[in-house]
């Protein structure tokens, strides 16, 4: 610290304390180890064997795929998000002890092999859509509960800013934002049964067509269906799809003229200034065919909120059975799920590289799969008292666990503490 006989303070150090610059022997990762043994348990080798292709040819294969496959989800898991950090982590021994048990001796991919497993291996054609089989195998994978006999799918879109000439970005008017669209589909457990990366300028329900090969798939399983959106999805197509497959739904109805004119007798002053009362009522009212194709039943949901003189007053068209405010309860709890947002913050599905868009769709796949890895820990492992936790509280707070593992190569024999 300085000439000590020359300095106005002079310091001194207990000397029972030891500085080494000896980064590889320590992790700050060590919470990655429950789930890479909940991969073990789900199969994941298995999954990426049967899902994914490996181009490589000859012996050149220094790093097996899965291995790769592991670095990159976990890093996403730990919240890295992209692969500059690979040079750093190569030598960590977490992720050294999540790879292969022939590379635990060395060390884990750089970020230049990594990269190109992300942007080139992963976004080739087949294994853009092996990747999503391989997500809707690891979902049904959970063995370690019974089938929910009714199977709730929230529909809905999100926002991916880009930050450059990247194909196919646009400017969305409703995100105020250069971006992509993607557009998901998620059960009541938080599980994203589906994710496909739009340009930025379609509209939000485009592609709903694909959404019910995800309905007939849980329909097999003899499994109740019932889909939530909003107003982005009152398509009267959609609501056809729906009915063909006798698959209940609850969607919120844009405003029009027709609608209207219904809520006039609706929008009576609040009955008092301090007064919060969310509630639904009148059902069935009169809905022109040109709207929805022919008469279902529309809710009105009318809602008091503190400080607003006059209630809001929204529509929701549905097929549900059940007293108006059940409906409109129903409907709104897809207002609480924060999947989008955590995926978002946790595992960064929406950081995109520079590359066209073919070569994006690999790594936002392979994030979602990060995204349900962490979410399957949290609801099928996890104490029930912190099964509540986001996705980001997990990373902070259980991933990001210092340790220094025993019988890493390059950590001392003696005193040496495992992994917690």
């Amino acid at each position: 610290m300085g000439d000590a006989t020359s300095g106005p303070v002079c310091l001194s150090f207990n000397p029972q304390l030891r500085v080494e610059f000896r980064g590889s022997t320590v992790t700050s990762d060590a919470g990655l180890l429950l789930p890479r043994e909940l991969d073990e348990r789900l199969g994941l080798n298995t999954l990426i064997e049967q899902h994914l292709a490996d181009p490589r040819t000859g012996h050149n294969r220094q790093f097996p795929l899965r291995d790769l496959f592991r670095q990159s989800i976990y890093s996403r898991l730990a919240g890295y998000e992209d692969t500059n950090d690979a040079e750093r982590l190569a030598e960590d021994p977490t992720f050294r002890m999540l790879a292969s048990r022939e590379r635990r001796e060395a060390s884990v991919a750089l970020t230049s092999t990594l990269h190109w497993f992300e942007t080139e291996v992963l976004a080739e054609e087949r294994n853009y859509h092996r990747l999503l089989r391989l997500n809707t195998a690891l979902v049904q994978h959970d063995a370690a509960r019974p089938l929910a006999r009714r199977l709730i799918l929230d529909v809905d879109s999100s926002e991916s800013p880009v930050h450059g000439a990247q194909e196919q970005a646009a400017y969305n008017g409703h995100f105020e934002s250069v971006c992509y669209h993607p557009l998901f589909v998620f059960n009541q457990h938080g599980d994203c049964l589906a994710a496909t990366l739009r340009p930025g300028n379609v509209h939000s329900a485009d592609g709903w067509r694909r959404s019910p090969a995800v309905i007939d798939r849980y329909q097999a399983r003899k499994q109740t269906v019932v889909v939530r959106a909003d107003a982005a999805f009152a398509l009267p197509a959609l609501y056809e799809a729906l009915e063909r497959r006798d698959v209940a739904y609850a969607i919120r109805l844009p405003a029009n003229q027709v609608l209207g004119a219904d809520d006039r007798g609706l929008a009576h002053p609040a009955p008092g200034p301090t007064q919060l009362r969310p509630a639904g009522a009148v059902s069935k009212l009169p809905v022109s065919g040109r709207v929805v194709g022919r008469p279902r039943r529309v809710i009105a949901k009318v809602e008091h909120h503190l400080g607003e003189l006059f209630p809001r007053v929204g529509f929701i068209v549905t097929t549900m059975i059940g007293t108006n405010r059940a409906v409109v309860h129903f409907y709104n709890h897809r207002g609480t799920a924060q999947w989008i947002k955590e995926g978002k913050e946790a595992t960064h599905w929406t950081r995109l590289s520079l590359s066209p868009v073919p070569g994006q769709r690999g790594p936002p796949a392979a994030r979602v799969i990060a995204y349900h890895l962490s979410n399957l820990l949290r609801r099928l492992v996890l104490p029930i008292s912190i099964q509540s936790w986001s996705l980001t509280s997990l990373q902070q707070r259980l991933f990001k666990t210092g340790g220094r593992p025993s019988g890493m190569p390059g950590t001392s024999p003696c005193n040496s503490p495992r992994a917690t």
